[in-house]
């Protein structure tokens, strides 16, 4: 009871802050930040651990940069997940613009389907909501269940009332199945670590041995829907472009294992480019690979077969 109390106060003073303009929501965020990195120092060991282990050849300087950069963003993250309950749609498009836009139309006006892939980097948020705004077709980002439910709620309303349809991830399989006559965009985040059970393929990325999310694949193979990766680049503080770019235009005729090693490998380039605007702060190399384990191979499922 206690706990459920505090979600709704909690849930109250988030929605009070979300009705300040972003200037005065900004301010917040400057002290917010001091607040994060330097007070609290929340997760500070996490993420000069992930930034030391992705890049050896960086010294000691160099490391603190980024991590001062990266909570600087934080705290603004922070801030504009709040601004999702009020915001308009005339301000939200206004602050997150889509390049090349027209290659995913091609698919969706002539009645196809299309995958995006997704990652924590840049205000993915922001991103996700603005999707249901400027694309045709029916939109469906894949989310993972907060443990709080009154927050969960709370995000759900956020996250769809600009036309995107929430699916959760044990959910996906039966969504695309109900949707498959339709015109539709699924969104994936593919940078998430798989569960322990669940961490069947592992491979390189940033300088580190990870398991990969497969589903964007496993989808992708049995479609041959195009997948696009959504990079997302940080303009300046609250202004983003989100780059439409065509990773895999027929997955049918690919390998096991070829499309995730073309998004990592993707996703490996942009945190390289400009890595304060990852989320460093998560624990995504808890889970290590057993030793003397054999390749795992992407498990079929009955239901995708119905698609075929």
């Amino acid at each position: 009871m206690i706990h459920k109390g505090l979600s709704k106060a909690g849930i109250f003073l988030l929605n009070v802050l979300s009705l300040l303009p972003l200037f005065l929501l900004y301010g917040l965020a400057d002290a917010f930040y001091v607040l994060l990195c330097y007070i609290f120092g929340y997760r500070r060991k996490v993420v000069k651990e992930n930034l030391m282990n992705a890049f050896p050849e960086k010294n000691g300087t160099e490391i603190y940069a980024i991590e001062k950069r990266f909570y600087k963003f934080l705290a603004s993250l922070f801030i504009e997940v709040i601004k999702m309950k009020s915001i308009s749609k005339k301000e939200l498009n206004k602050r997150v613009k889509f390049k090349n836009a027209d290659l995913v139309e091609a698919y969706l006006k002539n009645n196809e389907s299309v995958l995006f892939c997704s990652s924590h980097y840049g205000n993915y948020e922001w991103v996700c909501m603005a999707i249901g705004l400027n694309f045709s077709g029916e939109h469906f980002p894949i989310y993972k269940p907060l443990s709080s439910e009154a927050f969960d709620n709370w995000f759900l309303k956020m996250r769809s009332k600009f036309g995107n349809n929430m699916v959760s991830m044990r959910q996906t399989l039966r969504a695309i199945q109900a949707n498959k006559h339709k015109s539709t965009i699924f969104t994936f985040g593919s940078d998430q670590a798989p569960s322990k059970d669940e961490s069947n393929y592992w491979t390189t990325f940033l300088n580190q041995q990870s398991s990969i999310q497969l589903g964007v694949e496993k989808i992708a193979r049995k479609t041959n829907r195009p997948v696009f990766y959504l990079k997302i680049n940080y303009l300046k503080r609250g202004y983003y472009e989100v780059d439409c770019v065509p990773i895999c235009i027929n997955p049918s005729e690919t390998g096991e294992f070829e499309i995730t090693d073309m998004h990592t490998l993707f996703l490996e380039d942009i945190i390289k480019e400009a890595p304060a605007y990852w989320l460093w702060s998560h624990r995504r190399w808890k889970y290590k690979p057993e030793p003397k384990v054999s390749s795992t191979h992407i498990k079929d499922y009955d239901i995708m077969d119905a698609m075929a």
